[in-house]
């Protein structure tokens, strides 16, 4: 899968050409930390709110949201769908870290909306083994998040089930559509 935006040969601070991307990020890194305070936090997120979202490289959760470090949990894998890892996770969060509330966030042009489940087959074909997961393509996004809500609202791992909520962020504007459950 590919997208219409232009990948740079040497994106703006890379290190050299000769180095890689985990080069460009460890040394970004090293700067970060030169500058880096403990800020004391717990992992227990402020805001009590774990956010389930989309991979894609679009959505900056935070800024978007209006989040700082520290609000919330973020949980992403391709489609922002519910799996069965994002209900372990939520399961750890609330559990154990005290989350109450469930945010869920697709988006428009998703990669997942151009795939089938083929692709698992394609994989088998290709490596000899079949993938132990599927891929949880859709073509409807709105329905897709009706289906993540239900899997959260209906997990009896998850002790916070009331306060769900799902949306589809558009990429095109930057806001949010709330999406009915039923």
């Amino acid at each position: 899968m590919t997208t219409s935006a232009s990948v740079p040969t040497e994106p703006e601070g890379a290190i050299s050409s000769d180095g890689t991307v985990t080069d460009r990020l460890v040394d970004a890194n090293q700067q970060y930390a030169a500058a880096f305070t403990d800020p004391g936090m717990d992992a227990r997120p402020v805001l009590h709110v774990a956010v389930v979202a989309c991979m894609d490289a679009r959505l900056d959760l935070h800024a978007a949201l209006g989040l700082e470090l520290g609000d919330c949990h973020t949980i992403r894998n391709a489609g922002g769908v519910v799996t069965d890892d994002v209900i372990r996770s939520l399961t750890i969060s609330q559990r154990a870290l005290g989350t109450r509330s469930v945010v869920l966030i697709h988006h428009t042009g998703c990669g997942l909306e151009s795939l089938t489940e083929d692709f698992r087959h394609d994989l088998e074909m290709e490596v000899g083994q079949r993938p132990a997961w599927a891929v949880e393509a859709f073509r409807d996004v709105e329905q897709d998040v009706r289906q993540s809500m239900q899997r959260v609202r209906t997990s009896p791992f998850l002790l916070h089930a009331d306060d769900v909520r799902g949306f589809v962020f558009d990429v095109t504007t930057g806001l949010l559509r709330e999406i009915d459950p039923v």
